[in-house]
């Protein structure tokens, strides 16, 4: 590997775990750690997203970069107000879950029965979205700095484990005040709310800015 390559691949990597630290990213994954009982869960958590978004970039990106093409600015811009439906919907669920929990349990029972098991499936499904709304801007970027298809490849690989270890990072951090919380059953439910009500806000935010700050609802029409 010469050092050019070695250069732009480093620099990927760095790029990856910026990437995974941007706040659509960071809010969405947020509703699932907050909802952890144990730091490994929160961790899990964003590594499946990693592997989610690492996956759907490199399969997006490949088949683009084989045909030379990008995504049309509508269909960029439509994929990523996806990821604002997304985020109110993680929102919503993590506060409605609240409700449902606490008419589920009892006064005095333990904290392990406030919070459900977790599911990966659904980091794994945030981070796949996130990919599909961040292919194109991953297409321009690799196109820019690689000569050949394997090394897109490669590059795509790389910046994905850096968003994988960016977000294991972020999951393991935010995890520990929420994992902590959950010893208490009304610390446990706020911090869940605040980060529900936060997650719905900031998507509501997100569509807006993208439909009318960056004319998708004007492409629509």
């Amino acid at each position: 590997m010469d050092v050019t390559l070695f250069s732009v691949l480093t620099l990927g990597f760095i790029l990856g775990i910026r990437h995974a630290l941007e706040p659509d990213h960071v809010i969405a994954v947020s509703t699932i750690a907050s909802q952890s009982k144990k730091l490994w869960q929160a961790s899990l958590a964003g590594v499946f997203w990693g592997i989610g978004h690492t996956a759907t970039l490199f399969i997006i990106g490949i088949i683009l970069i084989v045909m030379k093409n990008d995504i049309p600015e509508k269909w960029s811009l439509t994929l990523e107000f996806l990821v604002g439906i997304m985020l109110v919907y993680l929102g919503v669920a993590a506060m409605l879950s609240i409700r449902k929990n606490r008419k589920q349990s009892h006064h005095h029972d333990e904290v392990h029965n406030f919070v459900k098991k977790p599911t990966y499936f659904k980091s794994l499904f945030i981070g796949f979205v996130h990919g599909l709304a961040g292919s194109a801007a991953m297409v321009l970027l690799t196109m820019s700095t690689v000569h050949s298809v394997w090394q897109g490849a490669l590059y795509i690989l790389v910046f994905g484990l850096g968003t994988v270890i960016g977000m294991l990072i972020f999951t393991t951090v935010i995890g520990i005040p929420f994992v902590l919380s959950m010893k208490k059953m009304v610390a446990g439910s706020r911090l869940i709310l605040a980060t529900g009500a936060l997650s719905t806000v900031f998507g509501f935010y997100y569509m807006y800015n993208l439909g009318v700050n960056d004319g998708l609802f004007k492409l629509w029409i």
